[in-house]
């Protein structure tokens, strides 16, 4: 028992030097990356740099003054972007001593072609002004919006869309509920109705009746 208790104690010791050892190392490949990129013909700091660590999803940007300071580890391959200037990159020494690395990246102007956009004149102010009137513009979602709510589209729809299961159990149940409220006696009829006269003459002025072939 004894013997496994040594053993045992010697195991836990040789791993508690290995994680110390490997956390020294870890540490000491830690670097604080920092500096200044500027122009390399006037030497100006330049804003908005993109600083990212290659094959990693971290990085940092300059500030107004060009300064910039990201951690990193020794070894890193750092890539210098921005939209005006070349590309530039540098590698974190592996043998860096000490766990500071400060740098002055310059980076010099790249130029970009953009397409040529030629601007041509109307021939004469009445053809602009003709052109302008007759231009036809597409409906925007309000306006498409406003059509579709338009009291005669709702009105199509009702009479081509078929109702649902759950209208259709709604209008058998308002039937029953109308035969159990008139049973034993005899149901009004609209004949006599003012208000179904006065929604039949509506209907007739506005056409509900005409033949839609």
């Amino acid at each position: 028992m004894k013997r496994i208790l040594f053993f045992a104690g010697i195991i836990f010791f040789i791993s508690t030097q290995s994680a110390k050892a490997q956390f020294e190392t870890s540490r000491d490949s830690v670097v604080q990356l920092y500096g200044v990129v500027m122009t390399a013909d006037s030497l100006v700091g330049i804003p908005a740099v993109s600083v990212v660590v290659k094959g990693q999803n971290r990085g940092t940007m300059s500030n107004a003054y060009g300064v910039f300071s990201i951690v990193v580890l020794k070894g890193d391959e750092i890539e210098f972007t921005h939209v005006s200037y070349k590309p530039k990159k540098i590698t974190i020494p592996k043998n860096l001593e000490g766990n500071q690395y400060s740098i002055v990246q310059l980076m010099v102007a790249d130029t970009v072609y953009l397409p040529a956009t030629i601007i041509k004149p109307r021939p004469t102010p009445e053809q602009f002004a003709r052109d302008f009137v007759n231009i036809k513009v597409d409906d925007d979602q309000y306006e498409i919006a406003r059509k579709n709510m338009s009291e005669a589209n709702r009105r199509a729809w009702m009479r081509s869309v078929s109702g649902d299961a759950g209208e259709a159990t709604k209008v058998q149940m308002n039937k029953i509920a109308n035969q159990a409220v008139y049973r034993g006696q005899t149901p009004p009829m609209n004949i006599f109705n003012p208000a179904a006269w006065a929604e039949f003459i509506n209907s007739w002025k506005r056409g509900d009746f005409k033949n839609k072939n």
